[in-house]
């Protein structure tokens, strides 16, 4: 800087403001991640109240419909039922059910032939899509219609369930839907919101259980690539069961601290929320440079990437 000359004043006041909006705007961010974890708990909660009124309901028909059997004579010879006592048997069964599946997002009608369920899915509060099946009840349960994609193993659990309990076979089926719905969702949410971060195309399977992809990492004003596995081994969960990330130009301690920090993030956390997570991670540079240790304005940061769940 020459002689007598002072730096003006507006761009370290604009510099200044740039790093207080940045610090504001991941502070937001922040609370917003909490907020919608609280929600989730809580509707965790309710679905777990309502699976325990769901179970109780359940008993109290099978008390009611093992009664109506004794009542009406059906148990007294099991070996040779009336086919009128076993048709009323099954129309009552069929309606308990719908009236019990109705508290945990799998809903359904009556039909001259059978029954037809919906099974509507969503994650993390958010409503997704709707599935349809179309049973029939006579002579024996079978699947007459239905829109379930095709990579579901809808035929495998039918065999394992439908036949014995039907009950079982819609909520194995449910989550099977919800799961998936679940990681398509993260992936969808991924290119929408953090396209500049990734770097060319996210790569996924019809079932989406398997992406790949690739992501920069700024560190002292450089960047580097990252390239990163998810695989869901289980297949009704929407959390990755094995995560490979590497920094594909070197591994220096510090990059693979990082890489090591993600692959656990990504395992814990929806995959939208741990790139969340990373920006908010960037805010804490941001506020620690408004106010340094030992400043009278030092506040607690936005949470960092560790802490983050």
């Amino acid at each position: 800087m020459e002689k007598g000359k002072v730096c003006p004043p507006d761009g370290v006041l604009a510099h200044l403001e740039m790093l207080e909006a940045r610090a504001h705007q991941a502070a937001v961010k922040q609370e917003e991640v909490e907020q919608q974890e609280q929600k989730l708990a809580r509707l965790k909660a309710r679905v777990q109240e309502l699976r325990a009124l769901r179970d109780e309901l359940q008993a109290k028909v099978d008390l009611q419909e093992k009664g109506q059997l004794e009542k009406e004579g059906v148990v007294s010879n099991p070996a040779q039922p009336s086919a009128q006592a076993v048709l009323e048997w099954k129309i009552k069964s069929v309606k308990a059910t719908l009236q019990i599946f109705y508290l945990t997002g799998i809903s359904g009608k009556l039909t001259k032939r059978g029954v037809c369920f919906c099974i509507s899915t969503a994650y993390e509060g958010t409503y997704l899509d709707s599935y349809y099946l179309d049973l029939l009840t006579k002579p024996e349960v079978q699947i007459h219609r239905h829109s379930v994609p095709i990579f579901i193993p809808l035929e495998q659990i039918a065999k394992s369930y439908l036949q014995r309990d039907i009950r079982r076979f819609l909520s194995v089926l449910s989550d099977h839907l919800n799961a998936y719905v679940g990681r398509r969702y993260q992936a969808d949410q991924l290119q929408e919101h953090f396209s500049e971060q990734i770097e060319g195309t996210l790569q996924r399977n019809s079932l989406c259980n398997l992406l790949v992809f690739n992501y920069n990492v700024s560190k002292k004003s450089k960047t580097f690539p990252f390239n990163v596995r998810l695989l869901y081994g289980d297949l009704c969960c929407s959390l990755p069961t094995e995560v490979i990330v590497s920094c594909t130009s070197g591994s220096p301690t510090s990059l693979a601290e990082t890489a090591a920090a993600h692959s656990a993030l990504f395992r814990r956390v929806a995959l939208h929320k741990a790139f969340r997570s990373f920006g908010s991670a960037e805010g804490n540079v941001a506020g620690a440079a408004l106010n340094p240790p030992g400043s009278a304005q030092e506040h607690p940061s936005p949470g960092s990437l560790t802490s983050r769940e």
